[in-house]
C-alpha cells in the first residue's frame, strides 16, 4: 500500500534517506556521526517544511514494515525547503556549516522527486516502480502537471527505469559535483 507518510514513520524512513546521502557522498557525511544525522532528520522528518517533512512523503507499506519512501514536492517551494536543518542539526549536535544541498536541482513549473529508496530487504519486488508509478498522482495533489527528477549518469538502470514509465532528459546538472541527466514527464 502506498500512502503519505505519518510522522511516527520518521524512525523508520530517516535510515532510508541515509542510503541516498551515502550515495550521494555529501560531505556533512565525513564530518558527522551517523547516529546524530539519522537523530536529526528523524527530527526534521516530522516538521511541516523541511525537504524531508512527512508532507513531503510517500512511503510503500508491506506487512507493516517501510519497503520504500519517495520524497518530492512542487520546485518553487526549493528556496526555502531546508532553512529549518540548521536549528535542528544544532539540537544534534551537528556542527556541519555548510548547506547540505547547495544546488539547485529543481527546473521552474515542475513537482520534483527529490528522491526514491526501497528498503534492502525489498529490492528487486517493485517497490521503486510502484511509487514510480503514483508520481503523476501525487504531483496532481499538488497542483503540478509536469514531473521532475535527476538520475545519476552512472546510473544506466535507473535511467532505463525512468524512460520506461515516460520521462525523457531535458538537461543536465551538476550535484554536489556530479553529473545528473534532468527528466522530467
Amino acid at each position: 500500500m502506498i500512502r503519505q507518510a505519518k510522522k511516527t514513520d520518521a524512525p523508520k524512513i530517516a535510515p532510508l534517506l541515509l542510503i541516498i546521502w551515502k550515495d550521494m557522498e555529501l560531505p556533512i557525511l565525513e564530518m558527522e556521526s551517523e547516529e546524530a544525522i539519522t537523530n536529526a532528520l528523524i527530527e526534521a522528518i516530522q516538521t511541516e517544511t523541511y525537504r524531508y517533512s512527512y508532507r513531503h512523503l510517500h512511503v510503500y507499506e508491506k506487512d507493516g514494515d517501510i519497503a520504500g519512501v519517495l520524497a518530492g514536492y512542487p520546485g518553487k517551494l526549493e528556496p526555502k525547503i531546508d532553512d529549518v536543518w540548521d536549528d535542528i542539526a544544532k539540537k544534534h549536535g551537528i556542527t556541519f556549516k555548510e548547506p547540505i544541498f547547495e544546488d539547485n536541482e529543481t527546473f521552474a513549473g515542475e513537482w520534483y522527486l527529490d528522491l526514491i529508496v526501497a528498503s534492502e530487504k525489498y529490492r528487486g519486488y517493485g517497490v521503486g516502480t510502484a511509487l514510480l508509478n503514483k508520481l503523476t498522482e501525487i504531483a496532481a495533489k499538488d497542483g503540478e502537471k509536469v514531473v521532475g527528477l535527476n538520475c545519476d549518469k552512472g546510473n544506466p538502470n535507473a535511467k532505463r527505469l525512468y524512460e520506461r514509465i515516460g520521462f525523457h532528459v531535458t538537461g543536465e546538472v551538476v550535484l554536489n559535483g556530479h553529473k545528473y541527466d534532468h527528466m522530467q514527464k
